[in-house]
């Protein structure tokens, strides 16, 4: 029975033989650890099959979801950020622009498209935090106002996915504007009685939460999803107090009468057509 047994000592596979597991095929949860197939992961909506964790997606994911067969016509793609104030830290603000284009693929931090959900014709903007933290800088602030203009003109429903570190501090009150802006256009949606729902994921935080993020006619947010103004952190230095158990979870949010529904995201496109035809019926 030697031929189970290994009879000789020191074998040694060459590097250039060994097979390694490509990247990117299995992942693992980062709050219970589970580990599953990446495309399994992704049938589930990017959640975790065993603790229902919701991971952080972009836009792609999320046009997916939203978007019958994925089939939308994206809008004003080609808006890129400039440098008013002549911005340096680290680096030169057109350069960290650069360097987030090249490794995100986006031109900034939100996307528009106008298409179908459930049959229904919508425009939605959803947010990007890979780049630079979905800080909202004037073409943020730009291409949701369009975004809200085209509702507007297409007489057709407008929906916000917010992802957000806040003001894009590289732009300084440029990005400050952008709260302003983006609340006089949803005022302007209100006045022709379009419905606006406003999807709250994590983290959205700062200048985002205190303007649009909060004025949707229907909020919604991912279940434990991180949602205020400043940072947990932040707040506890300030107050200098400890704070309560899930403070700023899209839980504590929801008892606390900040939004309307909290929904998984495996549902949220069938919560968000009910609503839909909810209002059209109206």
């Amino acid at each position: 029975m030697s031929w189970f047994k290994r009879t000789e000592k020191g074998i040694t596979t060459p590097t250039e033989e060994k097979r390694e597991v490509p990247d990117g095929l299995w992942y693992q949860c980062p709050e219970c650890k589970k580990v599953v197939h990446t495309r399994e992961h992704e049938e589930h909506a990017w959640t975790c099959i065993e603790c229902n964790y919701h991971a952080r997606v972009g836009s792609k994911e999320y046009f997916e979801l939203f978007f019958d067969n994925n089939e939308f016509t994206e809008l004003d793609a080609g808006l890129s950020s400039s440098d008013p104030l002549k911005f340096i830290d680290s680096q030169p603000y057109p350069k960290r622009i650069k360097a987030a284009q090249a490794k995100t693929g986006l031109t900034d931090a939100v996307r528009t498209a106008h298409g179908k959900v459930s049959g229904k014709e919508v425009v939605i903007s959803c947010m990007d935090f890979t780049f630079i933290g979905g800080s909202m800088g004037s073409v943020v602030g730009e291409k949701i106002s369009r975004g809200i203009d085209a509702a507007r003109a297409k007489k057709v429903p407008f929906i916000m996915i917010c992802k957000s570190g806040g003001a894009r501090m590289m732009e300084a009150g440029f990005s400050l504007m952008q709260m302003a802006k983006t609340s006089a256009k949803l005022a302007l949606l209100a006045e022709e009685g379009l419905p606006y729902i406003s999807i709250l994921t994590d983290p959205t935080t700062g200048g985002v939460t205190a303007s649009y993020a909060m004025l949707g006619d229907i909020n919604i947010a991912e279940p434990g999803a991180l949602i205020g103004f400043a940072g947990p952190r932040v707040v506890r230095e300030t107050i200098g107090k400890d704070l309560p158990a899930g403070f700023q979870t899209s839980e504590f949010l929801l008892e606390h009468g900040f939004l309307d529904f909290i929904v998984d995201r495996k549902e949220m496109k069938k919560q968000v057509s009910d609503f839909l035809r909810m209002v059209e019926k109206k």
